[in-house]
């Protein structure tokens, strides 16, 4: 069984524009190199031909991969978001209760994460430990570095 891939619509349109590209630009440019290696000669003893051959499987890797996860894809409804307590989609205010530093999240599906945007996957210790929690909450979170405390200060769309 597959697993359910949530993701906003601006999300999922990034996946299949991603998915677009390989099929349409990607796949073909590795046709070619397979072809050209092909016509180099005796394919036992050709690097590139092995190397293009190879870069095929990953690119169909990828391509399968990209193909799951948008047949699997659940848009999330940005106007159902709560935020009385504290689920996917959020943006959350959080104090580092080890340092006293806050930081602010926006917890996103997995394909989706990206920490420089302030992006943070659901499925991360942090995500997890968050989800279901509101305001005030203090929650402990086992990172590699050690036990990290938080302080829920705020939740909004």
């Amino acid at each position: 069984m597959s697993k359910i891939h949530y993701l906003t619509s601006e999300g999922l349109d990034k996946l299949k524009a991603e998915f677009q590209h390989l099929v349409s630009v990607e796949r073909p440019a590795i046709s070619k190199q397979i072809a050209e290696a092909r016509d180099k000669g005796d394919l036992s003893e050709n690097a590139e031909y092995d190397a293009a051959k190879e870069a095929q499987g990953l690119l169909e890797l990828k391509i399968s991969k990209l193909e799951d996860m948008i047949a699997n894809a659940r848009i999330i409804d940005e106007s159902r978001i709560n935020t009385t307590h504290i689920q996917i989609m959020n943006k959350v205010k959080l104090r580092n209760l080890n340092n006293n530093m806050e930081v602010e999240y926006t917890l996103v599906g997995e394909t989706e994460a990206n920490l420089r945007e302030g992006k943070l996957a659901a499925a991360t210790p942090i995500g997890k430990a968050l989800i279901g929690k509101g305001r005030g909450d203090v929650v402990e979170v086992k990172v590699p570095s050690g036990v990290v405390k938080f302080e829920i200060l705020d939740i909004s769309k």
